[in-house]
C-alpha cells in the first residue's frame, strides 16, 4: 500500500466528509494475513457476510475462507464456490408450493436462468479475502477495492467523484445482485477493466438488515480510486454547494 496515499486521503475525508464512516478494503491472498480469522459456520446455519463486516467497519481487520463464509450466496460471490443451492432459479422466483417459499426477486424461474446464462464466472485468485478499515492499512497490504458504506449526502459526493473526469454518464453502475456481490464480485471484476467504473450497492432485501437503514454501499477498484483521491481538491468539493451539503453530514452524523 501506498502509505502517502493513504495518509493523504484521511486527511482529505477528514476535509471534506467530516466524521463520515471511513470505507474498508478487501484483497485476496494465500498468506496467513495476520488479522483475525472469522468464526467457523456450524453445519447447517447461516450467517450473512454482510453482518459479519459490521466488525470491520468498526476498526477489526478480518480474513474469511470457504469455510468462514456462513452463505452459499456469499461463497459464490465471493469467489470461494461455483455452486448455488439446489432450485434456485425458484428459490429467487416464487420458489415452488410446499416445498420451497421464494424471495419473490424476480419474476419467473427461465428469467433467473437468462440471468445466470451472461453472468461471468468469478473464481477467488486466493486462499483467503481479508477486509481491513482504511485507517488500519500497512505498507505491505495489497487493497483490490475500496468499499463504503455511506448515507445518501456521503454517497451523492462519491458518486460525483466517482463521474468527474468521466463523459460516459455512467461511471457508476448500480447492478441486480446480492448485497455481497456489489460490494466484492462486481468491483473486483471492473478492476480487471481497461475502464474500471464505481458500484452502487446493498440494494439487496435479504442484505439490508444487516446495515443501517439509511446506508447504501459504493465500492470501486483501488486503480480508479487513486484517480478519485488525485481529484478531489480540484472538483465540486472545492464549492459552497457541497460545503451546504457538508455541514448537512455534520448536522445527521451528530444525530444518530
Amino acid at each position: 500500500m501506498d502509505m502517502t496515499l493513504k495518509n493523504h486521503f484521511i486527511t482529505l475525508w477528514k476535509k471534506y466528509f467530516g466524521a463520515a464512516e471511513e470505507p474498508v478494503v478487501f484483497w485476496y491472498t494465500n498468506e496467513e494475513a495476520d488479522v483475525r480469522t472469522a468464526k467457523p459456520v456450524p453445519p447447517g446455519a447461516h450467517r450473512c457476510i454482510i453482518g459479519d463486516l459490521a466488525q470491520v467497519r468498526k476498526g477489526r481487520a478480518t480474513k474469511f475462507n470457504a469455510d468462514t463464509i456462513g452463505c452459499a450466496g456469499g461463497k459464490k460471490y465471493l469467489g470461494f464456490s461455483s455452486q448455488l443451492m439446489p432450485n434456485f432459479e425458484y428459490f429467487l422466483s416464487y420458489g415452488i408450493p410446499g416445498k420451497l417459499e421464494g424471495e419473490r426477486y424476480k419474476k419467473t424461474p427461465d428469467l433467473v436462468k437468462e440471468i445466470f446464462k451472461t453472468q461471468p464466472g468469478f473464481t477467488a485468485p486466493g486462499k483467503f479475502i481479508v477486509f481491513k478499515p482504511w485507517s488500519a492499512l500497512e505498507e505491505a497490504d495489497k487493497p483490490a477495492v475500496v468499499i463504503f458504506f455511506a448515507q445518501a449526502d456521503v454517497l451523492s459526493g462519491l458518486f460525483a467523484l466517482s463521474n468527474y473526469d468521466e463523459a460516459d454518464p455512467n461511471g457508476v453502475i448500480c447492478p441486480f445482485g446480492a448485497g455481497c456481490s456489489t460490494i466484492v464480485q462486481y468491483p473486483y471484476m471492473e478492476g480487471m477493466s481497461d475502464h474500471p467504473r464505481g458500484v452502487m450497492g446493498m440494494l439487496d432485501v435479504s442484505a439490508r438488515p444487516c446495515v443501517p437503514a439509511n446506508v447504501i454501499s459504493f465500492a470501486v477498484p483501488m486503480k480508479r480510486f487513486a484517480g478519485m483521491v488525485a481529484n478531489m481538491e480540484e472538483s465540486f468539493l472545492i464549492t459552497g454547494s457541497w460545503g451546504k451539503v457538508k455541514r448537512r453530514i455534520a448536522s445527521s452524523l451528530k444525530g444518530e
